[in-house]
C-alpha cells in the first residue's frame, strides 16, 4: 500500500467514520427497489489482495469474498427481470476496527471496493473504468462513544460492512437506470449516510 493509499484509509476511518453512527441499524430489512428489467448473474468477488489498513485487525480473502457475496446476493438477488447484469467487486483495502486504540474515543472501520458490471448480452462492460466505492460501517449496537472495535467482532464488522457495500453498489446502479429501462429519477435514490462513493 502506498503512503498515499495508507492515509486516506487513517483519515476516512478516524474522521469520517463519525457518519458510521448516524445510520439506521444494517439489520433492518429495507422494502425492494425498483430495478427493471435487472436479473443478478455472476456475483463474483476478489480479495486476495486487499490491503490492511493502519491499526487494522487482519481478515482472510476467502472471508471478504464470502461475505460480500452473500450481501450482495441478498441485496440484489431476488430481482426477476430478464436481462442478465454480472457483477464484479474487488476488495482493495479495509480498517477492521481494534478495541481499544490509545487516544482515539471511537475507531471505526472501512473498507474501499472497485465495482465492474458488465452486460450479458454484449459481452462488454458498462464502464470505462470500475467504480471506487468507500464504505463505512453501520452497526446494530451503538458504537458512538465506544468505538466499533470494542463492540464488534472482526466477524460482526465484515458482515456490517458487507451490507453496507451491497446497498451502496445497488445505490451505484440506480444512478444509472438506462442500463435496466428505466427512466431518468424514476426511483428514490438508496441514500446511506455510512457510505460514500468516488471515482477511480
Amino acid at each position: 500500500m502506498t503512503f498515499v493509499s495508507t492515509m486516506r484509509i487513517t483519515v476516512l476511518t478516524f474522521i469520517l467514520g463519525l457518519l458510521a453512527a448516524c445510520g439506521t441499524p444494517t439489520g433492518e430489512k429495507e422494502p425492494p427497489l425498483p430495478m427493471g428489467d435487472f436479473l443478478l448473474g455472476h456475483n463474483i468477488v476478489i480479495a486476495d489482495d486487499a490491503q490492511a489498513g493502519p491499526l487494522s485487525r487482519k481478515a482472510d480473502p476467502d472471508d471478504w469474498e464470502a461475505a460480500l457475496k452473500e450481501a450482495i446476493n441478498d441485496r440484489l438477488g431476488d430481482y426477476n427481470g430478464d436481462h442478465y447484469f454480472h457483477i464484479g467487486t474487488h476488495v482493495d483495502a479495509y480498517v477492521l476496527a481494534v478495541p481499544g486504540v490509545p487516544m482515539v474515543a471511537t475507531p471505526k472501520s472501512v473498507l474501499i471496493i472497485s465495482v465492474n458490471v458488465f452486460d450479458d448480452r454484449t459481452g462488454k462492460r458498462l464502464t470505462d473504468k470500475p467504480k471506487q466505492l468507500t464504505v463505512f460501517e453501520r452497526s446494530e449496537k451503538s458504537t458512538f462513544i465506544i468505538g466499533s472495535g470494542i463492540r464488534n467482532s472482526k466477524a460482526v464488522q465484515m458482515r456490517n460492512l458487507s451490507r453496507n457495500a451491497a446497498r451502496l453498489i445497488q445505490r451505484y446502479l440506480l444512478e444509472n437506470p438506462e442500463w435496466f429501462g428505466l427512466p431518468p429519477r424514476v426511483v428514490r435514490e438508496v441514500d446511506d449516510p455510512a457510505a460514500a462513493a468516488s471515482n477511480n
